[in-house]
């Protein structure tokens, strides 16, 4: 196990640095750069002098690296990722971790407490229904869940404002930002009140389509191995229905379940681009997404790599986690 463990550790090096690689490849061949686009917002889309504004992008290239050839800026970014050193945003001139460090928190928030009522809710929903398959309470569920899969979450979002943001109807939850003006001079269990009431419609838009996939999943799985001849054997053993469910057919179901383990880690991390600009939540989806619009290529090249990172991350506690359930794994 310990060897192999190792071989997955050395394989996360050359993986990061290909998808880094054609990240930043992918990156440069976009239409339009930096230089431009500051002198653009700068002139205010006023045409000057083309020669000035040529001299003053390649100042600007200049200023950012960017007159250098590809390779040699990749291999200068790498070598600062190695000194985790990110660089400098082109924004803002802001470091890149300094801008990660104020938005992850957020973020985390949102999606720690969403994938926690995931998981909370619908492997019991699952187990239940696969229990019962057939009964008006599987299929009643099963309707429910299909229903909440197939609502997009942008327009979940929307209608929630309408409903209870004081769009159309009831005001009773708040619809911007995550803290209300003045909330961190109040009382600490004031602010976490404050801080939850504000994040009850963004949880809930993030939550519902995870729930109801994850629903399903653990139905399917455990509809699927508990029709295996073992599970009768341990019946016919005389052991009790729990712990036949639980300790002997539900183990073996959560090898698919712990699949999704892997993507865990990037999502809570990476935030979501629609919910976050919805409501005004300022997480790492949000800084994302005006990245790119800015061309913020520092920023763009850290979010992707360690999105990367906790992928790979992800992968091999996924395999750790087979070969504790499974021992047969363990032993291959």
């Amino acid at each position: 196990m310990s060897a192999y463990l190792l071989k997955r550790l050395l394989q996360i090096i050359p993986t990061l640095l290909g998808i880094t690689f054609i990240t930043f490849l992918i990156i440069q061949l976009a239409p339009g750069n930096p230089a431009a686009l500051k002198l653009q917002m700068a002139s205010q889309g006023q045409m000057g002098d083309s020669a000035l504004s040529q001299q003053i992008i390649e100042q600007t290239k200049k200023l950012y690296g960017l007159d250098k050839p590809l390779p040699v800026q990749y291999l200068l970014w790498v070598k600062r990722v190695f000194t985790f050193d990110f660089g400098t945003s082109y924004k803002d001139h802001r470091r890149v971790w300094d801008k990660i460090a104020e938005r992850l928190p957020i973020t985390l928030q949102l999606n720690v407490i969403s994938i926690f009522l995931v998981y909370l809710i619908a492997i019991p929903c699952g187990i239940y229904s696969a229990t019962h398959s057939g009964s008006f309470s599987d299929r009643l569920l099963t309707l429910l869940f299909f229903f909440l899969y197939s609502l997009p979450s942008f327009w979940v979002a929307v209608l929630l404002i309408m409903l209870l943001g004081g769009g159309d109807f009831w005001d009773v939850f708040p619809v911007y930002g995550i803290s209300s003006i003045g909330a961190e001079t109040w009382s600490f269990s004031a602010w976490i009140l404050d801080r939850l009431w504000h994040l009850v419609l963004p949880i809930l838009c993030l939550t519902y389509g995870g729930l109801a996939y994850l629903s399903r999943l653990t139905r399917a799985d455990m509809l699927e191995v508990i029709r295996e001849d073992y599970i009768r054997t341990a019946r016919a053993k005389g052991l009790s229905e729990r712990v036949v469910i639980f300790k002997h057919a539900f183990r073996n179901a959560l090898l698919p379940i712990v699949t999704l383990l892997a993507f865990l880690l990037p999502s809570m991390f990476g935030g979501s681009v629609i919910i976050e600009s919805i409501f005004s939540i300022p997480g790492m989806g949000q800084l994302g997404f005006e990245a790119v619009l800015s061309r913020d290529y520092p920023v763009i090249m850290a979010i992707t790599t360690l999105s990367a990172f906790l992928t790979l991350v992800g992968l091999l506690l996924s395999d750790i986690l087979y070969a504790t359930l499974d021992p047969r794994i363990k032993l291959e």
